[in-house]
């Protein structure tokens, strides 16, 4: 069977959606009705994301770690302890494709980074045209890119534990393993058929994060070009 790992702390507005969009994809008939289970993992929760999750379908394991690393950790086991071959990791403010799954186990690695899209960027204000053009800039979204995201990623369970598992930190969890893979010598794929739209919030869950590096994308462009945003504005204002 495959097991979707997806760490959650206070996610009530999004792990709905992001819930659904896993089981479509756990349905996806190229999968030939291989089991799937979803498994979400509370992280110190205070809201409704639980009772949520479970309304949705999912099963849910509570921690109170406030940690990405202990929780993706948590949730690997989790899945390895029901039997899973395939451990595909993703993010409460995600939405993966229906294909997802079915994708990543064609490429026959034993791990699959995949790349992530933003398709709503107004959570940056006044800014959100110059980080798209940023992210558009910069970002790699074909075969052979170097991203590694926790939103994207597989992994085949018996290399999973050759290469330790996900280590319990704050932040870059899901590089690191992928370092441990790398240096056990499993064949990776860095592709951008698995297919995920992430979210472009401000607030983020984990330090260091996703979101922090858009923040951080901003003040740089901005400090390098302060007349850039006038600029991205001008050309997309109505004549």
């Amino acid at each position: 069977m495959i097991a979707i790992l997806i760490p959650a702390h206070n996610e009530e507005q999004s792990i709905s959606e992001a819930i659904r969009a896993a089981r479509r994809a756990a349905a996806d008939p190229l999968l030939g009705g291989e089991a799937v289970e979803l498994i979400v993992v509370l992280d110190g929760c205070t809201d409704a994301t639980g009772v949520r999750a479970a309304e949705a379908g999912a099963r849910t394991v509570s921690i109170g770690a406030r940690n990405v690393g202990v929780a993706r950790a948590v949730g690997a086991e989790a899945g390895l302890a029901l039997g899973a071959r395939w451990l595909a990791f993703t993010d409460a403010d995600t939405r993966v494709s229906p294909t997802w799954l079915a994708d990543q186990l064609a490429l026959d690695a034993d791990a699959v980074c995949g790349c992530v899209a933003v398709d709503d960027w107004s959570p940056h204000g006044e800014h959100a045209r110059l980080i798209d053009l940023h992210f558009r800039e910069t970002y790699t979204d074909q075969d052979g890119h170097r991203h590694v995201h926790g939103a994207n990623l597989g992994v085949a369970a018996a290399a999973y534990r050759r290469a330790g598992g996900f280590r319990h930190l704050a932040c870059s969890e899901d590089v690191d393993l992928v370092r441990s893979l790398e240096a056990t010598g499993a064949r990776i794929a860095w592709s951008n058929r698995p297919r995920v739209v992430t979210s472009a919030r401000r607030n983020a869950r984990a330090k260091g994060g996703f979101a922090d590096a858009l923040l951080e994308a901003i003040a740089a462009r901005l400090a390098a070009a302060p007349a850039a945003l006038q600029a991205v504005t001008a050309v997309a204002a109505p004549a």
